[in-house]
């Protein structure tokens, strides 16, 4: 993959919808007591959408896993965090995904919500075809609500009786890291310090920043713009200055920040090429879930045809001591990975701090 640099309308179109240390241990799943479950290895499941059905391939792929009892064993407050940079269909979590988890968990008697942080949209902070950094709490309240209402998360909510968090604001707190790579703390939405699980649902898709967006690069969205300035701005410039391959300092902060317990990864349609907003989409129709983000993350980046050792954040989560710390210490459900493999047109991968030298910074 080469660096290059890119042309203000491509970066705008890009730019506008990014969701833009550790001592060792284990991202241990949350269904340890699934007798099913095979000593030291972390189950990922890959299940084939049939005949247009998302909702039945969700609920396949948890049933691999052990069944939803079983995931959220001893969790009962779950916040579902889908994959919104904008408020576009094409490039944004499908909302059957979301809510398909959400009413097996509520038939498991667990209680529910779904929170997200968009990175950008048009007539908020997206003006004239320019990007504006900001930190300003009435334009990202406003433009998160216009991204739930737009891509028809609001009505899940409605219709199922859950709340809609916005992770821009609201009542913030600090939580230290150990061993931080990009800061020694982080500020989160209290609600994210309040739940017993975290579910990441994104889109699988390529990024010219991060070069895929899977289960952990889903987490960008949780950094609250109030503090980080959309799109995530001020983090990125931060992480970048302490020599950040990619965006992996601040990717796997948040991991280590949070309690990600499960991850389902909406491959229904994916996107290949200069994602996260202006690649080609691809007719993958798959889901995969797992309960370890960076086992699920690493079965994610096979499917799309990518090397271990091609992703900043799988190689700087092994660095740190996450495991696994390989194929073998995964045991794939359903589908194998040569059943559904497809070669991704890769990103042109783009510097973020010769991006923001070179462009300058405007800000609302």
């Amino acid at each position: 993959m080469k660096k290059s640099y890119i042309s203000r309308r491509r970066f705008i179109g890009t730019a506008s919808t990014l969701a833009i240390g550790t001592a060792a241990f284990r991202l241990k799943p949350v269904s340890d007591e699934d007798i099913t479950r095979k000593p030291g290895k972390d189950i990922v499941s890959i299940v084939r959408v049939k005949d247009g059905n998302i909702s039945k391939a969700v609920e396949e792929a948890i049933e691999l896993l052990g069944g939803i009892k079983s995931v959220t064993r001893g969790k009962n407050k779950i916040m579902l965090k889908p994959n919104l940079t904008g408020d576009s269909p094409v490039f944004t979590t499908k909302p059957i995904v979301v809510k398909t988890l959400a009413q097996l968990m509520q038939k498991a008697g667990k209680e529910v919500m779904i929170g997200e942080g968009s990175a950008a949209a048009a007539s908020f902070n997206v003006i004239n075809n320019e990007i504006f950094r900001t930190k300003r709490r009435e334009i990202l309240d406003r433009m998160q609500q216009h991204v739930f209402d737009t891509l028809g998360y609001s009505e899940i909510a409605k219709s199922l009786n859950i709340p809609l968090i916005n992770l821009h604001s609201g009542e913030i707190v600090e939580v230290p890291l150990r061993n931080g790579y990009a800061a020694k703390s982080v500020k989160i939405h209290k609600s994210l310090t309040e739940i017993d699980l975290l579910c990441s649902v994104p889109m699988m898709k390529t990024h010219t920043l991060a070069t895929v967006t899977l289960a952990m690069k889903n987490l960008i969205g949780l950094y609250p713009g109030t503090e980080y300035y959309a799109v995530r701005s001020w983090l990125h410039d931060r992480a970048a200055e302490a020599g950040s391959p990619g965006i992996a300092y601040e990717v796997i902060d948040m991991n280590n920040a949070v309690k990600t317990g499960l991850s389902v990864i909406d491959a229904s349609t994916a996107m290949e090429g200069n994602g996260p907003s202006d690649g080609t989409l691809v007719d993958m129709g798959l889901i995969i879930a797992g309960t370890c983000p960076l086992a699920t993350d690493m079965v994610g980046a096979a499917l799309m045809g990518f090397e271990i050792n091609e992703i900043p954040a799988i190689v700087l989560a092994h660095k740190s001591g996450m495991l696994p710390a390989g194929f073998d210490e995964i045991e794939i459900r359903g589908l194998k990975i040569d059943q559904c493999k497809h070669q991704f047109v890769k990103p042109d991968i783009y510097d973020w701090k010769a991006i923001n030298k070179f462009w300058g910074v405007k800000e609302l």
